[in-house]
């Protein structure tokens, strides 16, 4: 399907729709989100001391580095952490946490699970060949890898949703249901596209929350949304309005924590259930 270009006579020629990517290219392009970056990329190394260092000499040391946790060894071997402001009294073994089962991801670990983990703990360390040797935390999801996995992966996502939308409302029967204003927005971005030699769809020059609020129009997507846990069109929209929020932010290479960090946990928790439904 596509869409004449505003102005333009009932016989002029339409503007080639962008091809959609197959199952099977959907599926590597997912699989190259999911599994081309790992923990190792975004983690940083864990100061580590021996059980029985004072911790009053290792305190001053991690306020120094403006560190919150230390490694912990016993044996040569980190068995757990420390936090900083307990490090009063005693030796470092006197306040150590062991490692617990959410704690821990392997270095292999996908971006996915390293999120899944933050949301536990809002930090969690990394193994290595079974060994504690890193450390993530919120602020590691600021660095490059993972912000363009999320970017890669709200790309993906609105692909699959535009061509959702472009099946479930054949004939441009969508038009009537966006706002006089935003439809005019995306005619004046789809003229500009077609004046640099880029012709495209007039559903491609939607806003991403434009196409949101379409695909909860669809027969049975809100059924398939609170499956997802969005258990009304309100919290459908709201999501959709952060989810837009985050990839502006994104785009523009502003912070995406602390404001974004919930928004990003559910998004990752949900993404592969949202894109199968789609």
């Amino acid at each position: 399907m596509s869409t004449r270009p505003h102005g333009a006579s009932p016989g002029a020629p339409r503007a080639p729709a962008p091809a959609a990517p197959g199952h099977a290219s959907r599926r590597r392009l997912r699989r190259l989100f999911l599994e081309g970056f790992t923990a190792a990329d975004v983690a940083e190394p864990l100061v580590s001391f021996d059980a029985e260092r004072p911790a009053a000499e290792v305190r001053p040391l991690l306020e120094a580095r403006g560190f919150d946790l230390v490694g912990v060894r016993q044996g040569g071997l980190v068995r757990g952490y420390a936090a900083r402001e307990e490090l009063r009294t005693g030796t470092c073994g006197d306040h150590l946490h062991p490692f617990g089962p959410d704690d821990l991801v392997a270095s292999t670990a996908s971006l996915q699970e390293v999120i899944r983990s933050l949301d536990v703990n809002l930090r969690c360390f990394v193994t290595q060949l079974d060994e504690v040797s890193a450390i993530v935390t919120l602020d590691d999801l600021e660095k490059p890898p993972v912000r363009m996995f999320l970017f890669g992966m709200i790309t993906l996502f609105e692909m699959i949703a535009t061509r959702r939308l472009a099946e479930g409302f054949p004939g441009d029967a969508w038009v009537p249901l966006v706002a006089p204003g935003r439809l005019e927005k995306a005619r004046a971005l789809q003229e500009e596209r077609t004046r640099r030699g880029h012709p495209t769809d007039l559903l491609d020059c939607l806003q991403l929350s434009d196409r949101g609020q379409l695909l909860l129009e669809l027969p049975g997507m809100q059924e398939r949304l609170r499956a997802l846990g969005l258990e009304s069109r309100k919290a459908g929209l709201r999501a959709l309005k952060e989810l837009e929020a985050l990839r502006n932010n994104l785009a523009h290479a502003q912070d995406i924590v602390p404001a974004s960090w919930r928004r990003i946990a559910l998004f990752s928790q949900r993404l592969d259930a949202l894109l199968e439904e789609l």
